[in-house]
Order: structure tokens, then C-alpha cells, then sequence
């Protein structure tokens, strides 16, 4: 299995500077791909604008290269000015309430990139999260990148350091504590990835529509996982967009994200039934240490392909 990783690793990783600019412009002309760039936002009125920005201004006509197609900001219920920001910067809002009302929406991550698929339109789909910082395009062209020069390619995350306290490479303390060690004992094919729960990727529309979401924070192992699942190894790749700045949570939001995503891996080895789909956690207050139980992601949306709006939009 290790032989197998690092043949992937030469293979299916890559630099951002791999692939220049005019290089995706032409594969992009010569395929039709269309690209689709979707940003899910709560309460990020301090950093949306300036990446909606940066994309408009550097990936899109007319002011940059025609590389994204399509900018959308799907709003999950901010109660600041998130969408005022981000409408400012030029980015499509979507309101969560408003995709798919039939369905009443769920709280968490995985629930607006699911429904963004319906209000969006690209042969590739590229997910960035809106609280990043210092925010580069190679973000996005990037990841990107490979999905217009090899049409064998269907998935790529972005790798990346990530820096806590000013210590390089000491973020993403539940992909070391969690999720890498959950893949490498259970799928060890996918041990390669540098950022795993990593919010910034792009895939073909074709694939995803395919997939189930976790509604909360398992959607990022869940994609990797049922990818591979999909399409094989081959066809996963990861591309280095260099260091990702953005706002870290504390040690409790961290626990929970931690237990939603041993969930997902859970259901994914056995689809066994949980026994107990909540975590408690404790705070100290002036009487002691205190519980507090949090319910944990136990909801999945099934592959967009089987929804019937999706599929009569796409039809007409």
C-alpha cells in the first residue's frame, strides 16, 4: 500500500505554479468546461468580500482572466452582513432558506454546499471557504487547474500549511488527531492527502452529483472517502496553493467537529446504528465543571443526481 501512495503522490500532486494561467485558458477554450465558484458563508462579513473580490477581480471577466464562470455565495443564515458584503464584492448571494424549500434546511457546512449544487451551473465545481485570510487566487486556479488539463482527473483538494500562533504547520489539529489517523488504519489510499478536511476543492459536477452530503462537518472525509469509492485513486489529486490563513475555533467546537467526523468514518465502514449520537463536553463555572451534551451530525442528503428539481433543471 505505501508503494501505491507514493506512486499517487508523483503522480497526482502537484504545485499551483504547475500550471500557468494561459495554460488553463486554452484548455478551458478547447473543452467548453465552465467553472463554477462557490463560497459557504455564516457570519463572515470580515473576510468574504475581500475574496469574493480578489476572484472577480483577478479569475472573471471583465476585469481578470475568464477562468471562473460563476460566483456564488450561499449564506447559511448569517445574521451579519455577510450577504451585503459579499454582493458588494460581486459574488451571487444565495440564501440556504431559499434552495430547495420543500426540504427544511439543516444546520451545518455540508447542507449549503448540497444544496449549492442546484443553484449553480459549472462542469466543475470549486468550494472555498469564506473565512480565509490574505486570500490568493491560486486558491482557486489551482485546484482547478488539473480538471481543465486531464480530463482522468475528477476530485483535487488543495494542500497547504497552515499556521497556528504563529507556528508553522500546528493548524488543523482534528486532520492530526482524527481524521489522519482514521484514514491511514481504514483507508490507507488515501493516507497521500496533506489537508484531508481541507475546505478547498473542486470536482467535476458529475462526481458530486453522485455523492452523499453529510450535512455537517463529516463532509469533507465523506467526499474524499466516496470518492475514491467512485472513481479510484487515479482519479484523486491534490495541488499546493502554499500557506491558508484563516480563523481557528477553540478546543470544545474542535471536540465536536471531531466526533461528526469519526461518525461519518463510522457509517462508512459499517452503516452500523449509533448508539449514542451525542457528545458531552465539560466547562468550568463557579459550581464545578459543568456538562454540556451537543447533538452529533447523524443527518446525510443523498446524491443530488436522484432530486428532482436537480434533475429537471439539468434536463431542460
Amino acid at each position: 500500500m505505501l508503494e501505491e501512495v507514493e506512486r499517487w503522490l508523483a503522480r497526482r500532486s502537484w504545485s499551483a505554479a504547475d500550471r500557468p494561467l494561459g495554460r488553463l485558458l486554452a484548455a478551458k477554450r478547447a473543452s467548453g468546461t465552465t467553472v463554477s465558484v462557490v463560497l459557504p458563508a455564516l457570519n463572515e462579513e470580515a473576510t468574504v468580500g475581500a475574496i469574493a473580490a480578489t476572484i472577480r477581480r483577478e479569475l472573471m471577466a471583465p476585469e481578470g482572466v475568464p477562468l471562473v464562470d460563476e460566483l456564488v455565495v450561499l449564506d447559511s443564515g448569517s445574521t451579519d452582513r455577510t450577504a451585503e458584503v459579499a454582493a458588494a464584492a460581486g459574488a451571487r448571494v444565495v440564501h440556504r432558506d431559499d434552495v430547495l424549500p420543500r426540504l427544511p434546511a439543516l444546520p451545518g457546512k455540508g447542507e449549503v454546499l448540497w444544496r449549492s449544487l442546484l443553484v449553480t451551473e459549472g462542469d466543475v465545481v470549486c468550494f472555498v471557504d469564506a473565512d480565509l485570510r490574505d486570500f490568493s487566487p491560486a486558491f482557486v486556479s489551482g485546484i482547478v487547474g488539473p480538471l481543465l488539463t486531464d480530463p482522468d482527473v475528477a476530485f483535487v483538494k488543495a494542500m497547504y500549511d497552515r499556521p497556528l500562533g504563529g507556528a508553522a504547520g500546528e493548524g488543523g489539529r482534528v486532520t492530526e488527531l482524527v481524521a489522519r489517523p482514521l484514514l491511514n488504519l481504514h483507508w490507507p489510499q488515501l493516507a497521500g492527502f496533506v489537508q484531508p478536511l481541507g475546505g478547498e476543492y473542486a470536482a467535476r459536477r458529475s462526481l458530486l452529483e453522485r455523492l452523499p452530503f453529510p450535512v455537517g462537518y463529516g463532509v469533507e472525509l465523506a467526499l474524499l472517502v466516496d470518492a475514491l469509492n467512485q472513481v479510484g485513486l487515479d482519479a484523486l489529486a491534490q495541488v499546493d496553493v502554499g500557506e491558508r490563513k484563516h480563523r481557528h475555533q477553540d478546543g470544545r467546537a474542535l471536540g465536536r467537529m471531531a466526533a461528526a467526523i469519526y461518525r461519518t468514518a463510522q457509517l462508512r465502514l459499517a452503516r452500523a446504528h449509533l448508539v449514542r449520537p451525542a457528545l458531552t463536553q465539560f466547562e468550568r463555572t463557579e459550581d464545578g465543571f459543568e456538562p454540556r451534551t451537543y447533538a452529533v451530525d447523524t443527518e446525510e442528503r443523498p446524491p443530488m443526481a436522484g432530486i428532482p428539481e436537480y434533475a429537471r433543471r439539468h434536463a431542460a
